[in-house]
């Protein structure tokens, strides 16, 4: 099997077992068969609640950064063997191949980078 389809397929898996392990995160913990509470119950309860969502919102946070790192990873690595391959069969291209391959990583990195920025705006702005 093509070594780029066992990163994909292990990409895959990875985003499968995190995108199963964030599933509770975001289940509703609050019974709502439960009795009307005072105010000072009910306002540390909002508190708690505020805590809760905070602490999903970083976990959800870290695993989308860590999800789009590992995919970047795994696509700087197959362009950088692309390009040294290119490099090694064709010499006299070499100034053009390693020009397209920085851009590429370039570009990889920024989607890295927007995650990165998504991320930040879930845990403080949302």
């Amino acid at each position: 099997m093509n070594k780029t389809i066992k990163i994909i397929i292990s990409i895959l898996t990875l985003l499968l077992i995190s995108t199963a392990l964030l599933v509770p995160v975001f289940a509703a913990s609050a019974d709502e068969s439960a009795p009307e509470t005072t105010t000072a119950a009910a306002a540390e309860e909002t508190q708690e609640d505020s805590s809760s969502t905070t602490k999903s919102k970083a976990i959800a946070s870290a695993a989308l950064v860590g999800i789009a790192a590992a995919a970047g990873a795994a696509a700087m690595a197959v362009a950088v063997k692309s390009g040294s391959d290119n490099i090694a069969r064709q010499p006299e291209a070499a100034g053009n191949i390693r020009t397209n391959v920085m851009l590429g990583l370039v570009f990889i990195e920024t989607a890295i980078i927007y995650a990165l920025i998504v991320a930040i705006l879930i845990v403080f702005v949302l």
